[in-house]
């Protein structure tokens, strides 16, 4: 779920390349992305932090009590540590910052086989 149109078509044109990767549903609006996962409960959900209606956070806090077998990676712009430690301590199993996109399935393969990844140099953070 993000709200930034580029984002999305490189996510988009960088998940067709993995047939056994499918995209179920692209959002942009918080309250939306909590009632979709609870709806589709989907393997994994790609949440930005700066989200409309509910930022990211609270999304991911919410779908845990309603889809809690769904596994959340961030995706965001934002590499402040404590932001990072907050996307974290929601459950989310990884976090990925936009900027490097070539982190993009890495990271996306690496949650969804139940590690944790959190994008190179962010301080303090590393990955499984």
């Amino acid at each position: 779920m993000d709200d930034y149109e580029p984002w999305c078509h490189f996510v988009s044109s960088t998940l067709h390349k993995k047939p056994e990767l499918q995209i179920i549903a692209v959002l942009s609006d918080g309250l939306e992305a909590v009632q979709k996962a609870q709806e589709l409960q989907p393997d994994l959900i790609l949440l930005d932090i700066g989200l409309p209606t509910l930022n990211g956070i609270e999304v991911a806090k919410r779908i845990q009590k309603v889809a809690s077998t769904v596994r959340i990676l961030f995706a965001s712009q934002d590499d402040d540590e404590d932001v990072v430690q907050a996307a974290l301590s929601t459950g989310a199993r990884g976090y990925l910052l936009k900027a490097d996109g070539s982190e993009l399935l890495p990271a996306i393969e690496a949650v969804l086989r139940g590690d944790r990844f959190v994008t190179k140099g962010l301080n303090g953070q590393q990955s499984d």
